[in-house]
């Protein structure tokens, strides 16, 4: 009978050892899991600010564009451009310079016109 309740005795502390190993390696692959997440939003967010580098060096090297007013955010290939410049004209320029740069996939373009001298 003491050998009966020896190898129950055994049997269910080997259960519990398996049980809390088993969820200490869930445990580590979570972690690692959450830090890969961590390492991949931050090269996202790296390539975002380099497309918008690109855009706005882009615009500023275009001949009758104002880039002063101009503020340009970019997210997983989506382009934004924000501000004001003094003409429709380019407003509309300033759209298709953005199209153009290598990475773009859109470009929501919400700049107004803004008078000179204001």
């Amino acid at each position: 009978m003491k050998l009966v309740t020896a190898i129950k005795t055994v049997c269910a502390a080997l259960i519990v050892l398996a049980t809390f190993s088993s969820q200490a390696q869930n445990g580590d692959a979570s972690t690692a899991s959450h830090a890969s997440d961590k390492q991949a939003a931050k090269a996202a967010k790296s390539l975002d600010r380099a497309l918008a580098k690109k855009v706005r060096t882009a615009l500023a090297r275009t001949k009758g564009i104002s880039v002063i007013n101009i503020s340009v955010r970019a997210r997983e290939g989506a382009v934004m451009l924000q501000g004001s410049v003094p003409e429709q004209s380019q407003i509309d320029r300033a759209t298709q310079v953005a199209q153009g740069v290598d990475g773009v996939k859109s470009v929501q373009n919400a700049l107004t016109i803004r008078p000179l001298g204001q």
